[in-house]
């Protein structure tokens, strides 16, 4: 028989890469398996998951808004409809098993499927767990973690330890740094640099690039700039006939830009460090300062500790950020320091891990 699986989740680059890993590993465990991908309208998911190949049902669902209350008026309304579209997607399904890989789309999905006794399997990709996770996973059958010491947050024995999924045009790149430069018609003989903000973009980033944008000329030095939506017509305009600079708002082919950089700036999501640790790049962190819980500090500096990357608060990225590439990028021990020591942090198996436990655990 063969089993069908929904996938819930998303809103970013960090919970859809990994899910679509898993969902791959899954179908290359066991070819039969229907899965099926539920996640939030509107969001990133429902672009990137059918084209891997996979079907996708959207909710009608959209977070707290922290920043406008105002914007929070039609929640409660929003959250009955989406438990509605749940109920009628599960109920049509039947799903053998759930897995949540976070983002607002998880939670009523998981819930639901929790009261109905299906199985249920939790990706938790940070050192620090969201709430809704933590109570989500009370019932769920296994917790799949990245790192160690995460009994504060779940049931000692659901949780296992299998790190995080790396797409696999990241684990399998076997692109040379010049076919990479290529890609970007840049100057192979430069010191590359990739800026990054995530699939979303990053504000402290962005600014702290365009005010020191002349120096990268000045030292030699030519950039790959992602800068997501809000910021691209703006990097466009400073870059304006600057050779050393390719910029754009999303970068789709993202192996062909971890191939041609020597250095790497970052946000510090577990997932970005994921594919970080599985490129061998030094890496500056700037960490997203208004995560919960602020975990993507607590990512980062976990890294610094074990001489893995470098980090820049957010704040400070105006003042500190650009000047940090500079010294890097003159620096070889350092750059080999930090590679040797980012190396040794590498999962490329995790999907894998993740589709086997699952499987093994709904086969009877």
């Amino acid at each position: 028989m063969s089993k069908k699986i929904i996938i819930a989740g998303g809103g970013t680059g960090g919970h859809i890469f990994p899910a679509i890993a898993i969902a791959n590993a899954l179908k290359k465990q066991a070819p039969s398996t229907e899965i099926m991908f539920v996640g939030a309208k509107g969001k990133m998911e429902m672009e990137k998951v059918p084209q891997a190949g996979y079907k996708i049902e959207g909710l009608d669902i959209a977070g707290f808004n922290r920043s406008s209350l105002i914007k929070n008026i039609g929640l409660p309304f929003k959250l009955v409809k989406s438990f509605m579209q749940v109920r009628r997607i599960v109920n049509a399904f039947q799903p053998d098993a759930v897995i949540g890989v976070g983002g607002y789309s998880s939670f009523p999905v998981l819930r639901y499927a929790q009261a109905k006794g299906i199985a249920t399997f939790i990706h938790e990709s940070n050192s620090f767990a969201g709430k809704s996770n933590m109570l989500l996973g009370k019932k769920a059958i296994k917790v799949f973690v990245a790192s160690d010491g995460m009994e504060k947050f779940f049931p000692a024995d659901k949780i296992l330890i299998t790190g995080n999924p790396v797409r696999s045009n990241i684990v399998q790149n076997a692109i040379t740094r010049d076919a990479g430069i290529a890609f970007f018609g840049l100057d192979p003989a430069l010191k590359t640099v990739l800026v990054t903000g995530g699939s979303l973009g990053a504000k402290g980033i962005n600014e702290a690039i365009d005010v020191h944008i002349e120096e990268f000329g000045k030292n030699n030095i030519q950039l790959v700039w992602q800068t997501g939506k809000s910021y691209a017509a703006r990097a466009k305009e400073i870059v304006a006939g600057k050779k050393n600079i390719w910029t754009n708002d999303f970068i789709t082919q993202m192996e062909y830009a971890f191939a041609a950089a020597d250095i790497v700036v970052s946000r510090s999501g577990a997932m970005a460090i994921a594919e970080l640790c599985v490129v061998k790049k030094p890496v500056i962190f700037v960490p997203f300062p208004f995560a919960a819980e602020d975990h993507q500090t607590v990512n980062a500096q976990n890294l610094v500790n074990k001489e893995a990357g470098l980090m820049i608060r957010d704040s400070e990225a105006k003042t500190k950020l650009v000047a940090t590439v500079i010294e890097l990028a003159k620096d070889q021990l350092l750059q080999q320091t930090l590679v040797q020591h980012i190396s040794k942090l590498a999962v490329t198996n995790a999907d894998e891990l993740i589709a086997n436990e699952v499987l093994k655990q709904i086969a009877h």
